[in-house]
């Protein structure tokens, strides 16, 4: 896995790292009642459509989890949902942060949770004019507006 290579060369090199944040799929809603799905535990108090975008970390990665939240609400005007949940649970560790988890570094991933929500998930259907790209391009400002926040801490 890339991420766990370079991860460890950071590591090997003492760089310092504040937050990893992993762009996992940004482009795919639905306002329709019942378009999200999420592991059984957590449908009881998430929504069940699927128009926000998530922020997702290990239980380790808890305060960056709130602080991003906070920040991209501040700075975007689109709907969003954080975890902060065991790195067993489905879903919780399947992009690029999980290496960061590995070496104790902060990490999260932001995603629109795509195997729960998109259909055309990694199919022949999942095709470009199904993205959203003004939803995209909100979420996109709302990032950078995280990403300068947390470089200047």
């Amino acid at each position: 896995m890339g991420s766990l290579v370079y991860v460890r060369a950071l590591h090997n090199e003492r760089t310092p790292i504040a937050a990893m944040i992993s762009l996992e799929t940004l482009g795919f809603y639905s306002d329709v009642p019942g378009s999200q799905n999420y592991p059984p535990i957590l449908r009881l108090f998430y929504p069940s459509r699927g128009n926000f975008i998530g922020f997702v970390a290990n239980s380790e990665s808890r305060s960056l989890v709130r602080q991003v939240l906070r920040d991209f609400r501040g700075a975007a005007q689109f709907p969003s949902e954080g975890i902060a949940a065991p790195s067993t649970l489905p879903g919780i560790g399947w992009s690029d942060h999980w290496s960061f988890w590995q070496l104790g570094y902060p990490a999260i991933m932001v995603t629109d949770t795509a195997p729960f929500r998109n259909p055309n998930y990694h199919r022949a259907e999942d095709t470009l004019e199904k993205i959203d790209s003004g939803k995209v391009v909100r979420v996109v400002d709302g990032i950078g507006a995280v990403i300068t926040s947390l470089a200047t801490q």
